[in-house]
Order: C-alpha cells, then structure tokens, then sequence
C-alpha cells in the first residue's frame, strides 16, 4: 500500500504543476486506461442521464458529483450479502487511499423502493461511512437508472417476502463524469484501490 500512495503523491505533484496546461486533465483522459483488475469502460456510454433524489429528497444526477470520483452501485437494504460486503469494501478503500479517499464519492442506488424509505437508507449507508450517498426513486425512475447503467434486476420470491437478484458491478466515473471503471464484486479493496488510484492520475 506504501507504493500505491507513493506513487499517487507522484502523480499528484505532477497533475498540480500541469494544471494551467492540462486544465486538470491528462491528455489520456478521453481514451482508454490501463488497469490490473478492473474493467476498463472509458468507452461505455453508460449513466450520464439518471435523476432520483438524495435521503433528504434533493434531486440527483450525475453532475451532482462533478468534482469527485463516484462510485455508483446498485443494491437493497435488505440485500444478504453482496451489498453489505460491497459496501464494507467502499469503506475499506477510502481508508486504504489516505487523504485522497475523500475524493471518492460512494453512491448506493437503491433497487428496492417499497421497503428502502428514505430513512431506512440513509441509516444503512452511513452505518459503513458517513460521507456516502443513497439515492431512490420511484419504481418507474428506478428502472429507468437500472436501465441508463445495464444493471439487471428483478424480484425473486423467498417465503412470505421477497429478494433482490442484480448486477453487483461498482461503477467509478472520473471528476468529469465520464465512466472510467467497472469493479466486480470478486475484488479485493486494495485491489480496487490500485484501479483507482490509476482513474485519478488522468482526473
């Protein structure tokens, strides 16, 4: 871990002596990028249109964000064992990222609306880490934000309720908003950080 914020202190001096040229940006920044574990998605048209509203009821779209590196996954309270354990890692990576982890903003997108209130998630999620955000919609916006990202879901039985099957990929944009990496849930959080670090040598 040493080498990963060594290495981002590197590209860190490098990005602030080049802002007045690079407006911030390295020239990679519209291209594709070389991660160890990660899907590269610098080319997906993905997420760039969704509009559900925050815990405290404030519209949210991707612009909200600007600024920060989001991290945007879709998930349920209720949810086993891949939310909470994503989550978990979301954590982790910001502690294993130093002081660049309060650039990485996490966004949980909830899947679940007739049992996910406002106030059932905002608990939920700052229960891993105060500084994340939970969004929700109606079912109708709900679908369509599944939709603007590829993110399969649907209700699956289980007695007298009901479970969640979705997609668990994590999808990190850059401070432009522009979609950088896809993480599977099968990554450990330093590996994820490495990725990471990687998005924010370009942005």
């Amino acid at each position: 871990m040493t080498d990963l914020l060594t290495r981002r202190q590197v590209m860190a001096g490098i990005s602030l002596l080049s802002l007045g040229v690079l407006a911030g940006c390295d020239p990679r920044s519209g291209g594709a990028l070389d991660f160890k574990y990660g899907k590269d998605m610098s080319n997906k048209i993905l997420g760039r249109s969704f509009k559900l509203k925050d815990t405290q009821g404030n519209p949210r779209t991707l612009s909200s964000f600007w600024g920060s590196m989001p991290m945007v996954f879709f998930g349920f309270t209720q949810c086993p064992a891949v939310c909470p354990t994503t989550l978990a890692r979301a954590a982790q990576i910001k502690k294993l990222m130093g002081r660049d982890g309060g650039f990485l903003q996490v966004v949980f997108i909830s899947l679940d609306p007739e049992r996910d209130t406002p106030e059932v998630l905002d608990a939920y999620v700052k229960a891993f880490d105060p500084s994340f955000v939970a969004l929700t919609g109606t079912l109708e916006e709900t679908a369509a934000a599944a939709k603007e990202f590829g993110v399969f879901y649907e209700k699956v039985p289980s007695g007298d309720t009901y479970t969640i099957s979705h997609t668990s990929t994590s999808y990190v944009f850059d401070s432009r908003g522009q979609l950088r990496l896809g993480l599977s849930h099968s990554l450990t959080a330093k590996e994820c950080t490495e990725d990471l670090l990687t998005v924010m040598e370009v942005c």
